[in-house]
């Protein structure tokens, strides 16, 4: 499988992500010192994050739309720099400083670019793999996206391990900046088989063409009919969707709570939330990278899928039985086997839609 035309996306993604996974050890200690000072137990915290989470899930299933239809007109380059701009001012906020009010300030702003950034940046990497790798290819192609993502995350953590609170933040924020300028300068726009899509904004369309363009594409969104309607025309289609939602359920459960709970219960702090982190990172990343595009053309993604769900559950019921400290770092190995449901389920609806069409099916999966 030739990856060369993939190279500097990769690359995009990997500064991207290290940017961005830099702060997760940190973000605990910061939203607890700012909202519950001298405690290691806040509700608000956990009552704040899960909001949060809830209401960038709400705003990306209304923003990803646009942004996929739209890249379909001017090209996923172009629609990657909104995402990949925005992301850069919350850490900025935080490389200020991590007051209180500037906490707020930052929580805002996060959820406001979240909803532009948190679901468009992923898939519009994965329809710039379709839009370069044949079928057949492609469960192994999406596995090495999702191994680079990790690689960015154990490299993103490895740091956060060994820098301050302050330096994290202004690591990544400098590290955001360089992925959105790296991104404009070398990757080149994908065209699914050559003359796929249309990008009047490269090619010169006449004003009066281009807001017909965009008008077109700002009514391609799809409505709730448009959506029972691709669910009822493939069965593989809405049991993929099905799965993927009830698996993005338990993951934001389990996202938003488990390290405050481990806060609470073993009094973690930053350099803990590295380790685990790490050594979860360093498993995922080995198995994407490795037994992935090895296993997927033995097996098959359906079986793949099934290990990596079954796996999943596992994970989750450990961690909420934790009886003792090392208990999470155990639980860390069913991440060889939990980092194979997205990529498979990527592959599996990548395969129900057309070259043209892939940021509109995965979509429907993501949220």
């Amino acid at each position: 499988m030739d990856l060369t035309g993939l190279s500097h996306l990769f690359v995009t993604v990997f500064l991207s992500g290290f940017a961005s996974f830099t702060v997760v050890p940190s973000i605990t200690d910061v939203t607890m010192l700012a909202l519950c000072p001298g405690q290691d137990e806040c509700s608000l915290a956990i009552y704040l994050t899960g909001c949060q989470q809830a209401i960038i899930g709400l705003g990306a299933m209304i923003i990803t739309p646009l942004i996929g239809n739209l890249s379909d007109v001017y090209g996923r380059k172009e629609l990657l720099t909104l995402p990949m701009t925005l992301s850069i001012l919350p850490l900025v906020i935080m490389a200020y400083s991590r007051t209180t009010s500037f906490f707020y300030a930052y929580f805002f702003i996060r959820t406001l670019t979240a909803m532009v950034g948190e679901g468009s940046i992923n898939c519009l990497a994965l329809a710039y793999v379709a839009d370069k790798v044949p079928d057949g290819q492609r469960a192994s192609a999406f596995g090495i996206l999702a191994g680079v993502g990790s690689a960015a995350f154990v490299c993103g953590t490895l740091v956060a391990r060994f820098l301050s609170t302050a330096a994290t933040f202004q690591v990544a924020a400098v590290m955001s900046m360089i992925a959105a300028v790296y991104m404009r300068v070398f990757l080149k726009e994908s065209i699914p088989n050559g003359d796929g899509l249309r990008q009047p904004m490269l090619n010169g369309t006449p004003h009066g063409d281009l807001e017909k363009t965009t008008t077109q594409a700002f009514k391609r969104i799809p409505s709730i009919g448009d959506l029972i309607c691709l669910m009822k025309s493939s069965t593989t289609f809405s049991q993929a969707t099905v799965v993927s939602f009830f698996n993005g359920l338990a993951e934001g459960g389990i996202i938003a709570s488990l390290l405050y709970f481990l806060k609470a219960r073993f009094h973690f702090n930053k350099n803990q939330y590295a380790d685990l982190l790490l050594i979860f990172g360093v498993a995922g990343t080995i198995s994407q990278l490795l037994f992935m595009p090895m296993l997927a053309p033995a097996i098959g993604e359906e079986k793949l899928l099934s290990i990596g769900l079954f796996m999943s559950c596992t994970n989750i019921f450990f961690n909420s039985i934790a009886w003792s400290v090392w208990v999470p770092y155990a639980a860390t190995v069913f991440s060889i086997f939990t980092v194979f449901v997205q990529p498979s389920i990527r592959s599996i609806v990548s395969k129900q839609v057309g070259p043209t069409e892939q940021v509109y099916g995965r979509l429907n999966w993501k949220k």
